[in-house]
């Protein structure tokens, strides 16, 4: 018995928004409220580092895994859920950086085995086109959790409020999707990724391009709603920005979806536009230089991974999991160094301008790996494999 697309859909978009939203960027908005007790700047860059290199660890695990996708996706949406309430109880500040590290884990498992499942899922159905609406699922889940954060602030439950509030949606997800991953039979061999390594030569190319991603668009992922209040002041609009990043990033992917461009052309183009969405800030002052970053960087970000993840698709078929989990390892170390650098360049002057300037020339290099030459894709298809 099968599930819809459309159900496939709006099952991977759930399990994104969670795994995204809640397990990967719950702390960026919760981290304004968290300095309102005492957080310094260098502690949120490292609770922020934790949490992705727990991602680190989450992607290269995911390479040799052989448990059953619906399972490890279960599993981690009520860990991230478990872990992000656990934030709210929490004392200690090596607990916190211990729970984030989990929850990094947890999103990352889910990302590889959710987003090759619904992929491979519909295309064998023959609605490729839903991508768009899975994927639109992470900024979905960013603007959810913005908003989310907002009325936990309104309603003067500060930081640990939050965190028990952004956890709930996770339990609730996990049950809902339960009955389709039941219903709808796994994908064969493409969701075991072991036997699929020998796919991964020559693909240097997009993995560094893909490191310098999490490199680049990190910073303000991470630090946004402190670089809208550097800039605008306390006011109610500074809270703004992070949901109108996440706005822009789920609109971006449904439109993304129907561009009828060679993936690597959109991510090139993307690089391009995310580089000027990152120097707004450093060049113009005010809200306007604000909604600029997020706007650009927020409609970028999910494209250029889109297309990443449909470059890998294209070029790895079957195999495709082992690749988007080989990209998203080189990208998960990008998203490491990005908080420390920000942290470091932050201490020098007291602004952001250093740490965009350094992410929007990762976008430049970026740019420049991809448009140098195109990886050969023979070395990735069936013919090549035969002929081994």
């Amino acid at each position: 018995m099968h599930a819809s697309p459309y159900r496939i859909a709006a099952a991977g978009c759930g399990m994104l928004a969670i795994a995204i939203g809640v397990g990967r960027f719950a702390l960026t908005p919760v981290l304004p409220l968290m300095q309102e007790t005492g957080v310094s700047m260098s502690q949120g860059a490292a609770l922020a580092s934790a949490n992705y290199f727990g991602y680190l660890i989450g992607a290269l695990t995911a390479i040799g895994s052989r448990v059953s996708p619906p399972r490890v996706i279960r599993a981690s949406l009520v860990l991230i859920g478990l872990v992000t309430v656990a934030m709210g109880f929490c004392p200690w500040y090596a607990g916190w950086l211990a729970l984030r590290a989990i929850a990094g884990v947890a999103s990352a498992w889910v990302l590889v085995f959710a987003s090759a499942w619904a992929l491979q899922t519909l295309s064998a159905a023959g609605r490729p086109a839903l991508s768009g609406l899975v994927f639109a699922g992470v900024g979905g889940g960013i603007a959810a959790v913005g908003v989310l954060v907002i009325a936990a602030a309104r309603a003067g439950g500060g930081a640990s409020a939050a965190w028990v509030l952004l956890g709930m949606p996770a339990f609730v997800t996990a049950a809902l999707i339960s009955t389709i991953l039941r219903l709808q039979p796994t994908p064969g061999a493409g969701n075991r990724v072991a036997s699929s390594i020998s796919a991964l030569r020559d693909a240097t190319r997009p993995i560094v391009a893909y490191g310098a991603l999490g490199f680049g668009y990190i910073i303000p992922a991470t630090f946004l709603p402190l670089m809208a209040k550097q800039l605008v002041g306390a006011g109610a609009s500074f809270e703004w920005a992070w949901p109108v990043f996440g706005l822009a990033a789920a609109v971006s992917t449904l439109v993304s979806a129907r561009v009828r461009a060679h993936p690597q052309q959109v991510w090139i183009a993307g690089n391009l536009i995310m580089a000027a969405g990152l120097a707004a800030p450093v060049f113009w002052s005010g809200i306007g230089a604000v909604v600029a970053a997020a706007l650009l960087v927020g409609a970028t970000f999910m494209v250029i991974t889109l297309a990443g993840l449909q470059w890998a698709r294209e070029r790895a078929g079957e195999r495709a999991t082992a690749l988007i989990a080989a990209m998203t390892s080189a990208f998960a170390a990008g998203q490491i160094a990005g908080p420390l650098v920000a942290d470091a360049l932050f201490a020098r002057r007291q602004d952001f301008s250093g740490a965009l300037l350094a992410a929007c020339a990762a976008m430049l290099l970026a740019t420049y790996v991809l448009a140098r030459g195109r990886t050969r894709s023979a070395v990735l298809s069936p013919q090549t494999e035969k002929t081994r």
